[in-house]
């Protein structure tokens, strides 16, 4: 089947809005219109729209009564300020895991292992430790860092390579990934110490963390998106807080909130990251955390009342 729509302008995208039973200022919808695309919006709408007229069936175009445009909006703004803490908190943990990462790498097996030694990331096989070093090659290569040129110069006649602690500077989220993932279980569970979780815990942690970080790097919809990549949620006998008297699920954004919340407490407690969470809630009465994953009672959940070991 061919496409044959024609491209709607502003005003004519606002009356199709207006005519579908959206309320609003014509004015004000054309103006947001014009610096945030319709189908970027168009996500934030979809809970407004009228219910399919049989169970499986389709939506309907029109929206549900008192739907407004203001409303809508206050969600795709809530979001936008929802995924700059979310980057904020992924940025310091990253951070953290680089460091210690590369600092217990080199100290347990040299500081150009990571890339001229198969054995230093024996859960890769010989296939990946080589797409690893590949990749690793390309990301030094493009470094335009001052500290990576001087290495460049003063050492590269003997190194290709930079010791790991440069390039903890240099590498991507995904292959620092990739170097968690084929490190030995003792190099793994040193850097999973600070946050105070099994290894297997915080790389499953790091995938999802990952992926969420992709969607708010391209502002996408993050405030009610169900997980595709869910989270490890650590065992009830030994992290009791996860568990009682709220139980914290991994496939909503509480879930992904919740990791960074524990996270923060434990690696950058002056942030008061999650004090910022909940004024950014407080300050959005409207939005249904429901739809994110928040219990009724989450307020009750250790972690959230200050942390918990």
């Amino acid at each position: 089947m061919r496409y044959s729509k024609p491209p709607l302008s502003f005003e004519q995208q606002a009356d199709l809005l207006l005519s579908r039973g959206m309320a609003g200022d014509r004015a004000v919808i054309i103006s947001r219109l014009s610096v945030t695309n319709y189908y970027r919006l168009s996500g934030y709408w979809h809970p407004f729209r009228q219910p399919p007229l049989s169970p499986g069936g389709p939506l309907l175009d029109g929206f549900k009564d008192g739907t407004s445009f203001e409303e809508v909006w206050a969600r795709y703004a809530f979001d936008r300020r929802l995924r700059l803490l979310v980057m904020d908190a992924i940025e310091r943990i990253e951070v953290a895991v680089r460091t210690q990462l590369t600092y217990h790498h080199a100290h347990e097996h040299g500081p150009f292992a990571y890339a001229t030694d198969p054995a230093a990331l024996p859960k890769l096989s010989s296939d990946e430790f080589a797409r690893f070093v590949e990749r690793v090659r390309e990301e030094i290569g493009r470094s335009k860092d001052t500290f990576a040129d001087h290495f460049r110069s003063k050492y590269g006649d003997s190194h290709e390579f930079l010791p790991a602690w440069m390039l903890a500077e240099v590498m991507t989220f995904g292959t620092m990934l990739t170097l968690y993932r084929g490190s030995s279980k003792k190099v793994k569970q040193s850097v999973a110490d600070i946050f105070h979780m099994p290894e297997a815990v915080l790389g499953s942690w790091l995938l999802t963390l990952n992926a969420v970080r992709n969607i708010c790097a391209h502002h996408g919809r993050l405030w009610n998106r169900e997980m595709g990549v869910k989270p490890f949620i650590p065992r009830i006998n030994d992290y009791p807080a996860w568990h009682t008297p709220v139980k914290v699920l991994n496939n909503r954004v509480f879930g992904v909130l919740t990791i960074c919340k524990w996270s923060l407490d434990r690696i950058a407690p002056q942030s008061r990251w999650g004090d910022r969470i909940e004024t950014l809630l407080s300050d959005s009465p409207t939005i249904p955390t429901l739809s994110m994953g928040f219990p009724s009672n989450w307020q009750q959940c250790p972690i959230w009342k200050g942390g918990a070991s």
